[in-house]
């Protein structure tokens, strides 16, 4: 058996049916939340992550390895996504996968914090480009590396490290204009 969170494909069993239950079980919230954030609705995100299992269930034989599991799980998981969306228009805006979490049993007072400062900083996010934003998620939220994340988009990693760069100063930039601008309101 091997331990949860594995990210080899040497560490799942060859047969595609013992492998899926290890997949879902070690991915299952990384695909569903990655569905969420980029359709904004926990029902379709549900239909999607049951598609990208069932495609990871078909083609696990004919997935090489080359890239880690978790990454081509994302990967297929952004391409139904964006299939199922038609190429997004920039005026959509991802969602927050946090507010997904419902069953958490945790502290009342510590979760309220902590999803304020998340939605303040998703609130800043939100107005950045849609590459931008799509970047920060995969590095911040997945823990994706910027070979993964050029795997997972089809894009060169030059272009994420950039992307992530700019996306950096932009976000920044908009906090500080808020700020600025708060500063400006008390007086």
């Amino acid at each position: 058996m091997k331990p949860a969170g594995s990210n080899n494909k040497k560490e799942f069993p060859k047969d595609p049916s013992q492998a899926l239950e290890q997949l879902m079980e070690s991915f299952g919230s990384t695909v569903m939340y990655t569905a969420y954030f980029y359709t904004g609705d926990r029902h379709l995100a549900e239909d999607i992550s049951q598609e990208v299992f069932l495609r990871a269930y078909r083609n696990w034989n004919s997935f090489r390895g080359d890239s880690t599991v978790k990454t081509w799980l994302t990967t297929i998981a952004i391409n139904i996504c964006r299939d199922k969306m038609g190429v997004r228009s920039f005026a959509e805006q991802p969602t927050d996968p946090s507010g997904m979490d419902r069953g958490r049993t945790i502290n009342v007072e510590d979760e309220v914090l902590r999803r304020l400062q998340k939605s303040e900083i998703l609130r800043h996010l939100l107005r950045l480009p849609l590459p931008y934003q799509e970047a920060l998620y995969l590095y911040y939220y997945l823990d994706l590396g910027t070979r993964e994340i050029a795997e997972a988009t089809s894009s060169p990693e030059g272009t994420v490290r950039n992307r992530l760069h700019r996306a950096r100063e932009a976000l920044a930039r908009e906090m500080r204009k808020e700020e600025t601008a708060d500063e400006g309101y008390g007086k």
